[in-house]
């Protein structure tokens, strides 16, 4: 009888912590929005002669329970793996930050963090945003976008 007791309250006991994990697992499994307004997919950014430029970066993103961060990564998509030059002075374009956005459900980001210096190499660069939910649910949107030299403008 006892054994019997035992058992019947150990089964219990696991069918109750099953449903509580369960109901816990499915409390936020969605991911989160990222709708990224610029820079434009294949845009054209421009690396400046005579002073930094720097990158409009422009997007929302919501979630439909809570936000925790996102992350911004910008680096080269070169597919050349050329050994560079004593000559060369240009530098390939590259960060990396993440933002904390906790407490939100939707937020509109606009900064220009991104700088492009001077000396960057030009090409064909590739930026990835990924944002992070509460719950730990990501999204993430990639750009590819071109950096040019700015040209030399005859008055």
């Amino acid at each position: 009888m006892r054994k019997k007791f035992s058992f019947t309250a150990v089964c219990l006991l696991a069918a109750g912590l099953f449903v509580c994990a369960s109901a816990e697992d499915k409390a936020d499994v969605t991911k989160p929005v990222i709708q990224l307004n610029a820079p434009e997919e294949g845009g054209v950014l421009f690396i400046g002669r005579a002073y930094e430029y720097v990158v409009h970066f422009d997007m929302d993103i919501s979630d439909d329970v809570m936000l925790k961060s996102y992350e911004v990564e910008v680096k080269s998509d070169f597919k050349s793996k050329k050994t560079k030059s004593a000559k060369d002075t240009t530098v390939v374009l590259s960060f990396k930050q993440e933002y904390d956005v906790s407490g939100k459900n939707k937020e509109h980001i606009h900064h220009h963090d991104i700088k492009i210096p001077i000396q960057t190499k030009p090409g064909k660069y590739l930026m990835t945003v990924i944002c992070h939910d509460a719950a730990g649910n990501e999204a993430r949107e990639v750009r590819h976008f071109v950096l040019k030299k700015e040209e030399a403008v005859n008055p």
